[in-house]
């Protein structure tokens, strides 16, 4: 009887459906590299660069790095949305303003 919670080689080694996107493709191989990392860490079969890699990423310092990358990511969506506030309202106040020459009879400028 297999035991619960392990992968089996017949799983990780069954055709996989063909990715539709290059970043599909990315992401299966992604996977696929992670599982055989798992399962060599798993066996004890790791290499010390893989385990070094992965006590790095279990660190601290990466983890508060992860999190300022996220808040950058974050910074620069909502300073985007500003910019795209701010040239609506500029377009607003234009429209306005040549909606008030107009009823002032002097009409809009050419540009």
């Amino acid at each position: 009887m297999k035991k619960a919670g392990t992968v089996s080689s017949s799983n990780s080694s069954g055709k996989m459906r063909p990715a539709l996107s290059p970043e599909a493709r990315e992401n299966q191989m992604i996977s696929l590299a992670m599982d055989l990392a798992e399962q060599q860490l798993r066996d004890g079969t790791a290499s010390s660069q893989l385990i070094t890699e992965f006590v790095k990423r279990g660190s601290t310092k990466a983890r508060l790095e992860k999190e300022i990358l996220e808040e950058q990511k974050e910074l620069m969506a909502a300073k985007t949305e500003s910019l795209q506030s701010a040239k609506r309202i500029e377009e607003l106040y234009e429209n306005a303003l040549n909606a008030m020459r107009s009823y002032s009879g002097q009409g809009v400028p050419d540009d």
